[in-house]
């Protein structure tokens, strides 16, 4: 995207930053997609939308350009002292919206709240032992280790305002999976270019231009309107009405009538998120099935037979109508550390899959529920229903369970769940991040380990590959145990991956802006003409 230059007015008082003035003939825009965010809390929950409105409004240390490179945000330089001591020089001059303004004590305050055990955000300050104020614009972050992907990983490490944390009893990360409300949770306080004037669950997202904003407008959008809008039908109607400018997941099965309608077109981009069905290894009896007194999915054989009955291209095929590409490991092409070796999946082979379900002791199969939610991934409930067939074939009956994303994931953090779907989006494009968040052992005092690993798979040969390939800077021997570890995930059928997300974005002719594989849209590079 083109850039534009944006006026910038510098006639605040000597030593305040320049100010980005909002460019002439400012726009409202307008956005639809299925799945709302859960909370405004920048803290407490791991989820890609909820990432996504909440980087309007915070910001972080570090940021990604257009080509996902790091460069400074709220920090303008940074050094590495030691292996383990990384200072960064804060930007001076910047305010929060309430005014009040950013300093070193923000810093220090937001990595001892994001740290909390409630939260699921620990994995963005993964290795850090304590962040250490030297003065008011200087921060060192100690690490337990070298770390290769600090700085991506800081990309998410939201600041939040000590002081308007403590005003309004916000120091506290919001418990989601206990439906805790706070204030943080509904209101908000950044750095970034936009604010947030209001936000009603399942209803509307509004977001306002922050005129104080230290950094230069790319676009024009002066204010976002967000609707959530989970039918498809509805969704498409209002792009092609005119009701709303973007959608952002629009339905696989409308994508070409959009790509020939004249006011309209379609931006086109593979996702880094894999789509993936999890299961629990941990319990000694399954929940919600009908065999009992032990877990069948403990066995090795159970799990190969379900994977081996999946077929991902007539997914593909019929639900998709080939926006996806079939996974045979848990990151997508986009990643650091992906293999195209690796990521083929077995052959369909449902007699083999019937024949290692009687090894296994289960030769007419058995019942089990099926968790999934209707609304937060590319035709989510129907790739379960499609499972749910699949599985038949090989006796394998399984209940479907769909219920909206809100709602899914507090059940699901629980471990109130016997086969789960998924999806992970890698937002440091860095195989790590998924690798310490679904395959490492669950954490029992709630740190970055395991956070989402929630069918609670272990092993010590996986954790020990894990634990190298978070300090290794090696690129060559840290690339060797990745490889080594997937092959070995692979092998255990740790999970069932079932496909990459291809995600299209559909708009208004006039609109410009940036396809991003992490599927955030950013509005201050939107440009409505």
């Amino acid at each position: 995207m083109k850039r534009n230059a944006w006026i910038v007015a510098a006639t605040l008082a000597a030593g305040l930053a320049l100010v980005a003035q909002a460019p002439a003939q400012a726009k409202t825009l307008r956005w639809a997609a299925q799945n709302d965010l859960l909370t405004f809390d920048p803290h407490a929950q791991n989820h890609q939308t909820t990432l996504n409105f909440q980087m309007h409004v915070y910001e972080a240390l570090t940021r990604y350009t257009k080509d996902y490179q790091v460069e400074g945000a709220l920090a303008t330089s940074w050094q590495q002292i030691t292996p383990t001591q990384w200072r960064f020089n804060l930007r001076k001059g910047v305010k929060f919206h309430d005014g009040t303004p950013f300093t070193a004590d923000d810093v220090v305050f937001s990595y001892g709240r994001i740290m909390q055990p409630k939260g699921t955000n620990q994995i963005y300050v993964s290795g850090v032992k304590e962040a250490k104020k030297i003065d008011d614009y200087t921060v060192d972050m100690i690490l337990s280790g070298p770390n290769p992907v600090l700085l991506r990983e800081f990309v998410n490490f939201r600041i939040m305002s000590k002081i308007w944390s403590v005003k309004n009893k916000a120091e506290n990360v919001q418990d989601y999976v206990a439906r805790e409300e706070s204030f943080a949770s509904r209101n908000a306080n950044g750095t970034g270019p936009y604010m947030l004037k209001t936000w009603q669950a399942d209803v509307k997202i509004e977001l306002t231009l922050n005129k104080n904003w230290w950094d230069k407008m790319e676009g024009n959008v002066d204010e976002v309107i967000f609707t959530p809008v989970k039918s498809d039908g509805t969704r498409v109607a209002a792009l092609l009405s005119g009701d709303v400018d973007i959608i952002t997941d629009p339905p696989p099965q409308d994508v070409a009538r959009l790509r020939q309608t004249p006011a309209l077109k379609v931006l086109d981009g593979g996702e880094n998120r894999t789509i993936f069905f999890g299961m629990d290894q941990f319990r000694d009896e399954l929940l919600y099935s009908s065999v009992k007194g032990k877990n069948p999915l403990k066995d090795r054989r159970v799990r190969l037979a379900l994977h081996q009955a999946i077929d991902a291209e007539a997914i593909k095929r019929t639900l998709m109508r080939g926006l996806s590409i079939p996974a045979g490991m848990m990151i997508a092409p986009q990643v650091h550390g992906w293999s195209a070796e690796l990521d083929k999946r077995p052959p369909v082979d449902v007699e083999g899959s019937k024949k290692l379900l009687a090894e296994a002791g289960y030769p007419d199969g058995f019942e089990v529920t099926l968790d999934c939610p209707n609304n937060r991934y590319v035709n989510d409930e129907e790739i379960c229903q499609a499972m749910a067939s699949m599985w038949a074939k090989i006796g394998v009956k399984a209940k479907l369970n769909a219920m909206p994303f809100a709602t899914y994931i507090p059940k699901i953090l629980k471990f109130d769940t016997s086969i789960y779907m998924l999806g992970w989006g890698v937002s440091t494009f860095d195989a790590l991040y998924s690798l310490q968040a679904l395959q490492r052992t669950v954490d029992p005092k709630g740190g970055a380990d395991g956070s989402y690993n929630l069918g609670r798979y272990s092993n010590p040969k996986v954790d020990a590959l894990i634990d190298g390939i978070k300090v290794e800077t090696d690129v060559a021997k840290r690339d060797a145990m990745i490889r080594d570890v997937y092959k070995l995930l692979n092998d255990e059928v740790a999970y069932l991956p079932i496909h990459h997300q291809i995600r299209p974005w559909a708009m208004k002719k006039n609109v410009t802006t940036v396809h991003r594989a992490d599927d955030r849209q950013e509005a201050k590079w939107v440009r409505i003409d």
